[in-house]
């Protein structure tokens, strides 16, 4: 008799529910199975030291330097894909597949770490490259933050590498825009696991982003504003992991903090609002191809439970279900070996961006962060809701949006 793993269980329920007709699929376990079939390929490769032999070398068809965009590609996959999946890997709990599955999960990426961090290992990963890698290493931290059980369980000298891995990073100038927070994010991480940090680093990013809020919960990414999503890809939950650390090691953003937190509160209420009735949204601005990771920030907000009011769990729940069915649903999204592509329904080379290689999509994985929470949070175990796009465009009447101010 075949044997199916538990990927395989999972994707049975989600690709053919007519075969399980007598057992509806959750929200839940359609969230792990997608989450499996994107980060299954990376993870599994890294910890059998063969990413570098089973990963895709492409990258976008408007890219700037192809040498040097692979040659950063695998730290991008690793820190993109763990950031997303590290809420979960902490978490404790659920049922026996989800267990079981997690297990699999912590083993593959403990070894992989090591692997990465190995100058022995075929996937060895060097942080001095390029610097790009100044922001695909913030990741890395940020998956760290995210599941300290990741950091619990990691050898001495493993954690020994990291730590120099990360600082290694610091002789890369951060681009006058988004990336000071990248910088900013590797200093937390040091600070949150008892390491010398450089406040100015945090500082600096912390007080330019002051400069650059615009108003109604928005940012401009440097000096000038661009309608695009970096206020969720990295703007708004960055800010809200520094403070989170960075609060209880000074006193220094005590008035600074709360307004970063109101405005957390203000854009994930048009984050929420951006989701169309169908899970589609709009395709506007750079980095389009980052598929879910759209909705980073929403998702953040979710796993922090710190939702505003005006957005219940369940509600929310929903309109992300519905981005992660429309946006991963194309035949096209994978290649035939299960890699994911350059697009964003499917593969769309032209939507690629510069800077895109095969690791730069994995940021999805972000849009699945309340995987992290318990099954029994209100979240996962309150029934369906409709979102607003679904309640306003169906004829409800139905309260107004307007200005935080």
């Amino acid at each position: 008799m075949r044997k199916f793993g538990l990927s395989a269980i999972f994707l049975l329920c989600v690709v053919a529910p007519m075969a399980v007709s007598a057992q509806k699929v959750s929200d839940r376990q359609f969230w792990i199975a997608e989450l499996d079939r994107i980060a299954r390929p990376v993870m599994r490769s890294l910890a059998h030291d063969s990413l570098r032999i089973n990963m895709p070398t492409a990258v976008s068809i408007h890219i700037d330097n192809a040498e040097s965009r692979r040659k950063v590609a695998y730290l991008e996959i690793l820190g993109r894909t763990l950031s997303g999946i590290a809420p979960w890997l902490q978490l404790e709990g659920g049922s026996i597949a989800e267990e079981g599955l997690r297990r699999q999960y912590r083993e593959w990426v403990l070894q992989g770490i090591r692997n990465a961090l190995d100058s022995n290992a075929r996937d060895f990963m060097r942080f001095d490259i390029a610097g790009q890698q100044l922001v695909d290493a913030s990741y890395l931290a940020l998956a760290f933050i995210r599941a300290p059980w990741l950091w619990e369980h990691l050898d001495t000298v493993t954690r020994q590498r990291l730590v120099a891995s990360i600082r290694t990073t610091r002789q890369f100038k951060p681009v006058f825009s988004n990336w000071l927070l990248f910088s900013a994010m590797n200093e937390v991480f040091l600070a949150n696991f008892g390491y010398d940090w450089d406040p100015m680093r945090v500082d600096y990013a912390m007080m330019q982003l002051e400069e650059w809020y615009r108003g109604d919960g928005m940012y401009s990414d440097g000096p000038g504003f661009a309608f695009d999503y970096y206020n969720s890809y990295v703007i708004h939950p960055y800010l809200a992991t520094i403070c989170d650390i960075i609060g209880t090691k000074t006193n220094a953003y005590r008035e600074l903090i709360p307004k970063i937190y109101q405005r957390n509160e203000r854009y994930a209420i048009i984050q929420e609002r951006l989701i169309n009735a169908d899970g589609t949204y709009p395709a506007t601005g750079r980095s389009i191809i980052y598929r879910g990771a759209a909705f980073h920030h929403l998702a953040d907000m979710a796993l922090r439970k710190k939702l505003p009011a005006q957005l219940s769990p369940a509600s929310v729940r929903c309109a992300l279900t519905a981005v992660i069915r429309k946006t991963l649903e194309s035949p096209t999204t994978f290649t035939k070996d299960g890699w994911l592509t350059i697009g964003l329904y499917g593969s769309q080379p032209s939507l690629g961006d510069f800077y895109n290689n095969s690791g730069s999509p994995y940021i999805c994985t972000n849009i699945f962060l309340p995987l992290g929470l318990p099954d029994t949070d209100d979240f996962w175990a309150k029934p369906a809701e409709k979102w607003s796009a679904q309640r306003i465009w169906s004829g409800e009447d139905f309260e107004h949006d307007h200005s935080v101010h």
